[in-house]
Formats: C-alpha cells, sequence, structure tokens
C-alpha cells in the first residue's frame, strides 16, 4: 500500500487526502493548525462559496491567467461533482446569484465538518505538526520532516496554500519546500485583493456600500479588461467589496499599466429614461437644494461627493439645473470614475497569485517537452518508467509510450509537432503525413493552429497546457 502524505490541512489539503484515501492509499495528513479546513470556515463571509453551478466553459471563462493549466482537472472533477460529493456527505446546498454555491445552512463549518468526518471514516492519520522539508533519495520521495519528527512517505502532496490571510497558517512554507526540490517560485502576490487610490472621494465615503452596480476597469489604452454587476464598498484606502475583488484579478500589470475604474450607479436605466427619473424628481419638488435631489438617486454619502464633482453649489435648487448641468449629472450617474494606484498587500488577498511557476509542473509531459524540443534545453527529467498518453482531438485516438523514449526522441527531434506525429505514429501505425494533416485542423490543441517552425510560443503554450496526460 503506498504512504500518502500530505501536506497541508485545507480545502485543497482534505480533498487530496480523502481522494488518496479513496483510492487505497494509507494517508497521513499534517497540519499545525488546531483545526482544519480553518480558512475555510471564514470564506464567503463565514458562509462558504462551495463553487459554480456552471460547466466547465462558464469556469473557465473566470479564470482570468493560465485557465488551461486547470482544465485537465477541473474536466475529471467539476463543479457537478463537487455540489454531489458534498451534498453526498449529508450538506445540503442551494444556488444563488451569479450560480453561487452555498449550504442551505450559511454556515461554513458545515462544509469543513463534512469533511473531517470524510477524514475520519477513511482512517486518515491526522499529525499536528508543521512541515519543513520533503526529504528524496535517488528521485524518489522518502519522507517528510517536520518540527517534531521525520514521517516516512511513498509520494508527498504539498497543499500548503498561498501567503494571504497568514492568521491562518498561510505562511509560505510549501514555497521554500518547492523550492528545496527544484520548482521554480513566481514572487507570490495579492489576488482578489483590495484596490488603492489615491481619490479623496473614497475616504469621504468609507463605509458606503454599493449594491446592484456595474463595474468596469478599464487600462490607460481605455479598452475595458473587467465588467461585472454586483456589490462594492469604499473603505479609508481606496476600494474593495466583490466587485473589486474580483476586478483585481485582471489588474495585473501594474508596473506598465495605469488603471481606472467606472462606476455604473444606475445599470438598469439608459441615459433617456435616466433623465426622465430626474426631471419628475425636480417637478415634484422644485425648490429644494440640489443635495437633496441628489440624495434621492444616490446614497447620502454621496451626495456631496457628486455635488463637488459637478461643481454644484449647496444652495442652487433643484429647478436652477440647467440642461448642461443636467448632462454632466446624468453621464456621472452612469459613469462614475475613481483612479487606482495599486493594490492592498498579499496579506489582504482573498486568495495568492504566483507559486510554483505552472510552466514547469509537468503534468504528464508537455511542459518538459516542450522546453526540450522547442528551447533545446536538457534531457526531460521525468521516470524512465512513466507511461504517458498523447490524445489528438482531430481523430479521437490516444498513443501511448514510456518517458524514457521521449527522452531519445528529444535528442534527435526539433519541433514539438515532429515529436507528437513520431510518438502517435509508432503507437497507431498511422501515416505521419495523414498526422501533420489532422494537427494542422483547428480542432488541434483545442483550438490552437499547430505551426510547421520550431520556437513557436504559441505552440509551446498549447503543448503545455493540453494534449498530454500522465500515465504513471
Amino acid at each position: 500500500m503506498n504512504k500518502i502524505t500530505v501536506i497541508g490541512g485545507g480545502a485543497a489539503g482534505l480533498m487530496a487526502a480523502i481522494a488518496a484515501a479513496e483510492r487505497g492509499a494509507q494517508v497521513s495528513l499534517i497540519e499545525p493548525n488546531e483545526r482544519l479546513g480553518k480558512k475555510v470556515n471564514i470564506t464567503g463571509k463565514g458562509r462558504c462559496n462551495v463553487t459554480n453551478d456552471t460547466d466547465l466553459e462558464g469556469l473557465m471563462a473566470h479564470i482570468p491567467r493560465n485557465g488551461r493549466f486547470l482544465y485537465s482537472a477541473l474536466s475529471r472533477f467539476t463543479s457537478r461533482d463537487t455540489m454531489a460529493f458534498f451534498e453526498g456527505c449529508g450538506v445540503p446546498l442551494k444556488v444563488e446569484r451569479g450560480d453561487r454555491v452555498f449550504p442551505v445552512s450559511d454556515s461554513a463549518f458545515d462544509i469543513t465538518d463534512a469533511l473531517k468526518g470524510k477524514v475520519k471514516a477513511l482512517c486518515i492519520r491526522w499529525i499536528h505538526d508543521r512541515a519543513a522539508a520533503v526529504e528524496t533519495a535517488e528521485g524518489h520521495v522518502t519522507a517528510v520532516t517536520g518540527e517534531k519528527g521525520s514521517y516516512p512517505a511513498d509520494a508527498v502532496i504539498i497543499a500548503t496554500g498561498g501567503v494571504s490571510y497568514p492568521g491562518t497558517g498561510s505562511t509560505g512554507d510549501g514555497y521554500k519546500m518547492a523550492a528545496a526540490l527544484g520548482h521554480t517560485i513566481v514572487e507570490p502576490r495579492g489576488s482578489l485583493v483590495p484596490l488603492v487610490s489615491d481619490d479623496d472621494c473614497c475616504r469621504h465615503m468609507q463605509g458606503l456600500s454599493l449594491k446592484n452596480v456595474e463595474l468596469t476597469a478599464y487600462n490607460q489604452k481605455n479598452k475595458a479588461v473587467f465588467r461585472e454587476f454586483g456589490e462594492m464598498l469604499f473603505t479609508h484606502f481606496g476600494v474593495s467589496g466583490p466587485l473589486v475583488l474580483s476586478a483585481s484579478a485582471h489588474l495585473r500589470s501594474w508596473e506598465k499599466e495605469q488603471y481606472r475604474l467606472s462606476i455604473d450607479l444606475k445599470p438598469a436605466l439608459d441615459e433617456q429614461k435616466l433623465e426622465a427619473r430626474i426631471l419628475r424628481d425636480i417637478g415634484e419638488s422644485p425648490n429644494r437644494d440640489v443635495e437633496k435631489l441628489l440624495c434621492g438617486l444616490v446614497p447620502h454619502s454621496m451626495a456631496p461627493v457628486l455635488s463637488r464633482r459637478l461643481g454644484l453649489p449647496p444652495t442652487l435648487k433643484a429647478n436652477s439645473l440647467t440642461r448642461e448641468q443636467r448632462r454632466a449629472l446624468i453621464r456621472m450617474l452612469k459613469h462614475f470614475e475613481i483612479n487606482v494606484t495599486g493594490v492592498r498587500t498579499v496579506a489582504e488577498a482573498i486568495v495568492t497569485a504566483g507559486g510554483v511557476k505552472v510552466s514547469a509542473v509537468v503534468d504528464g509531459w508537455a511542459a518538459s517537452a516542450a522546453t526540450v524540443i522547442c528551447m533545446g534545453a536538457e534531457k526531460i527529467s521525468i521516470p524512465a518508467a512513466a507511461m504517458f498518453m498523447i490524445h489528438d482531438p482531430a481523430v479521437g485516438s490516444f498513443g501511448y509510450y514510456k518517458a524514457e523514449e521521449l527522452e531519445k526522441m528529444a535528442d534527435e527531434l526539433k519541433t514539438i509537432k515532429q515529436a507528437i506525429v513520431a510518438a502517435y505514429a509508432g503507437k497507431t501505425g498511422k501515416n505521419t503525413e495523414d498526422i501533420s494533416a489532422a494537427m494542422a485542423a483547428e480542432t488541434w490543441f483545442n483550438g490552437t493552429s499547430a505551426v510547421e517552425a520550431g520556437y513557436c510560443d504559441e505552440l509551446i503554450s498549447a503543448a503545455e497546457n493540453t494534449a498530454v496526460e500522465n500515465r504513471d
């Protein structure tokens, strides 16, 4: 029986431990916290947004970067599988606006209790210790060393999470262990993180929560990089809330880009209907001050901010608004803009971006082979006996081969296309010209056209993200 040690008792670690134990492995879980799933219990404001009730394409559309890296995992265990898993554990679920899935009880503890129940039922050993290093010998895992002892293992799953919310135990230990094993670490940074603004309006409106608004984020070329409907919050440093956190994942180039946010405060009304609404309000109380008119359109703490931005005197009467002033008000209600200058610290982020470089993670053979064959690097450093599989969507067939065969091929072949054609032809007996033609089809690499020349970034990217799966 394989001994598998999982480092980290959060959502990922618990699910990994459960999956391994269900497949017959002897599993140990190393977690220093006093309870498992500590961070899960604070997600979704304590309710735990379990998943989203959507298909694979729906999930992929909301992953702003390196989504293809997750394609294989998400296709094998879908959001519906996630829902079925927890409902099978006795946790009723419900679907709310935006396809968000929560426990019916609105308690994240029901989710962690279900996971802990599975851990107990599967006799997974929970070790209260902090892992310090993964020990190896001759290219194989032998043990995990902790602060309190050493624990033998045939394989290790590092599921320590990022560095956000360090109070929950996310201290970055996993990065050190992964780096010691040879992985490249991309500097961690916050994602799903509040945004900083030097606009005084944020400070004047701190604590104000806007609901049912549409937020759009623009780069310096005036291109919309994010647009979504929902809720947001003004703070003393800038803006936060669900919409802003989601937008932050799309604002990644702070060193060379400038971003601004535009808030549509009345997304249900076009400008013509909004003008009719304002004229109606003026007609009902023509002699009231403009700020009181604005209080009927926006929250009270926002009214003086609008008034100052529009340059309207506090004593100006509603019926004295000129046509140009009304038009300016309408534009501001539809496009209330805020410049943002950066993000808050990673400790305040919901999740961490960066970490282990995904292009160096071998899900099967793709990443290593892309480097070896196209970039002239060293041979593939994967177990020679590992079995791999290539899938050609154009013809719907698979080819199997050993890693040691690929290493020999890598010395001779110069392009990914040649390598795949040769491996596929050798295992299926198909004509290489027919395979080459199939590879040129638009369906190859999930829609990315194969290119004849080597050193092609597009082809390398496609190969890293699709086509090959490990069959150890």
